[in-house]
């Protein structure tokens, strides 16, 4: 029995094949690029976590092409107020995450495919309904907010579980925010993005729909490489 329907088979072969040029231009861009862009994303979610001061937020370790930079989580956890918490994800075996406090570089270990995760207490995959921001990676974006991601549907779960009005931001690459990405139902949109040349912006994004369930969106892709 085939796995998805015909319309979800296109869907997933487009998304796909967007993976493909995208992570494509990601590797054409120059050590100084990179480095570049990075300094510009940090800066810009620098300054968005200062002027929130959050008391809980979250975010990622960046690794390889990934914008902001390995340093990311560093730079966050400097400009939170006073007694603020930055959680990173720890990807659980079932593709679903938890999180745990960042507490500095040494709390980082190796979690294979070149990521990295923190070893500290784990608090539950709902700890990330308490940030009052939200940082997700992605390999594109487009104007009604949905994203991109490696595959892995990871990050779709964890999104359905953030209110609505919690402020959801995407590093991205400039050229990385598109027209329209493939979208299936189980995709959650994102709120806001950074790009280094256009900065923080907001996106045109559709409240839920009515009646629409609440907690862990359903996911059936495969091929994942890196939490979605």
């Amino acid at each position: 029995m085939p796995e998805f329907s015909d319309g979800a088979e296109v869907t997933h072969v487009a998304k796909r094949d967007m993976r493909i040029e995208l992570l494509a231009h990601r590797r054409e861009l120059t050590v100084a690029d990179r480095a570049a862009a990075a300094g510009r994303v940090q800066a810009e979610l620098v300054a968005l976590v200062r002027r929130l001061r959050p008391a809980r937020m979250t975010a990622y370790v960046p690794v390889g092409s990934e914008p902001g930079g390995s340093e990311l989580p560093e730079a966050l956890r400097a400009a939170l107020p006073p007694g603020g918490e930055l959680l990173l994800p720890v990807l659980r075996p079932d593709l679903d995450l938890d999180w745990a406090r960042y507490a500095g570089p040494g709390s980082l270990a190796a979690a294979g495919r070149g990521m990295r995760q923190p070893t500290g207490l784990r608090l539950g995959v709902s700890a990330i309904t308490g940030a009052e921001l939200v940082v997700v990676p992605a390999l594109a974006v487009d104007r009604r907010g949905l994203r991109l991601g490696r595959g892995g549907g990871s990050y779709d779960r964890a999104l359905a579980r953030v209110p609505a009005a919690t402020l959801t931001v995407v590093p991205l690459h400039d050229g990385e925010l598109v027209p329209a990405v493939p979208a299936e139902p189980h995709d959650r949109p994102v709120r806001a993005v950074v790009t280094p040349a256009g900065g923080l912006r907001t996106l045109d994004v559709a409240p839920p729909a009515p009646g629409a369930p609440p907690g862990v969106a359903p996911h059936t892709s495969a091929g994942r490489t890196r939490g979605e």
